[in-house]
C-alpha cells in the first residue's frame, strides 16, 4: 500500500507539473482540447491558480521521494537509483525532456521503472520477469503519449516541444506507429518462448485486431482533430485491455500451479 502510495504521488506531480508548464508556456491555450489530449483545462478556464498546480505538484513529488526515501533504508541501492531518476525526470519533464525529444522514452523508462521497482519493495531482487513487464508496460504507455501527441502538434512545435510528431513529421509519424506493438508483442512471444512469462500470456494477442484497426485509422485520419478522437481512443483501449490481460496471465498462472 506504501507503495501505490508513493507511485500516486509521483505519478501525480508529473501531471501537475506538466498542466502547470503547458500552461506557462501558452501551449493549452493555444490547442485544441480533446478528451484525450490538450491538458486537462483547468488552468486556461480559471479554474485553479496556476502557482498552487505548481506548489502541489512539487508537494506530491516530495511526499512521493519521501516514501522512496523509507524503501532506499529498508532496500538499498537498487531502489535510490530507480527513486533518483524519478525525482530528477518528474520535475525536468515538461521543460528539458520534452524540449530534446525525449518525452516518449521517459514515459517508456518511468513505466518499466515503476513495474522493476514494485516488484524490487516487495522481492528484494531483480529478476527478468518484472524487466520484461515493465518494458511492455512502459512501451504501451508511450503508445498511449505518441498518438496523442497528434492534435498538440502545432501548438507544441510553436512553443519549442520536440515530441516524436514534430521530428518525425505527421505522416512518417503515423506510418511509424507499429513500432509500439511489434516491441510489445514481440517481448511478450520472445518472453513466452524464453519461459520468462507464462504461456497463457499470450492471451494478450487478442489485442491485435484492436491495434491493426487504430493503427490504419491513425494512417487516414492524423490530420483530422476531430476524427482523431476515436483513434485516440481505441489506441487507450488497446494499451489498457494488453496490459490487463498481461496482468491476468501471470494470475491465472498462479492460480494454475496451486491447483496442480
Amino acid at each position: 500500500m506504501l507503495t501505490l502510495a508513493g507511485v500516486i504521488a509521483l505519478h501525480a506531480s508529473v501531471d501537475l507539473l506538466n498542466d502547470y508548464w503547458d500552461y506557462k508556456r501558452n501551449i493549452d491555450t493555444e490547442t485544441k482540447r480533446t478528451k484525450f489530449s490538450g491538458g486537462t483545462g483547468v488552468l486556461p478556464e480559471g479554474l485553479l491558480n496556476p502557482s498552487d498546480v505548481y506548489r502541489a505538484g512539487v508537494i506530491l513529488l516530495v511526499v512521493g521521494a519521501l516514501i522512496g526515501a523509507y524503501f532506499v533504508f529498508e532496500r538499498g541501492i537498487t531502489i535510490a537509483i530507480i527513486l533518483g531518476f524519478a525525482i530528477i525526470s518528474i520535475y525536468f519533464y515538461s521543460t528539458r525532456i520534452v524540449d530534446s525529444g525525449l518525452g516518449e522514452v521517459f514515459v517508456a523508462i518511468k513505466g518499466a521503472m515503476i513495474v522493476l521497482g514494485t516488484y524490487f519493495v516487495q522481492a528484494s531482487h531483480i529478476t527478468a520477469e518484472p524487466v520484461l513487464a515493465g518494458i511492455v508496460s512502459g512501451v504501451l504507455s508511450s503508445t498511449v503519449l505518441f498518438v496523442n501527441s497528434f492534435p498538440d502538434h502545432d501548438a507544441d512545435k510553436s512553443h519549442g516541444r520536440k515530441t516524436l510528431v514534430i521530428l518525425f513529421g505527421k505522416a512518417k509519424a503515423a506510418s511509424s506507429v507499429w513500432i509500439f506493438p511489434v516491441i510489445s508483442y514481440g517481448v511478450i512471444i520472445t518472453a513466452v518462448a524464453l519461459h520468462f512469462f507464462p504461456i497463457v500470456s499470450l492471451i494478450t494477442l487478442a489485442t491485435i485486431p484492436i491495434a491493426i484497426k487504430s493503427g490504419r485509422s491513425l494512417k487516414q485520419k492524423f490530420d483530422k482533430i476531430e476524427e482523431l478522437v476515436p483513434v485516440m481512443k481505441n489506441f487507450v483501449s488497446y494499451s489498457r485491455i494488453t496490459g490487463i490481460l498481461l496482468v491476468v496471465s501471470f494470475i491465472a498462472d498462479y492460480i494454475m500451479k496451486i491447483v496442480q
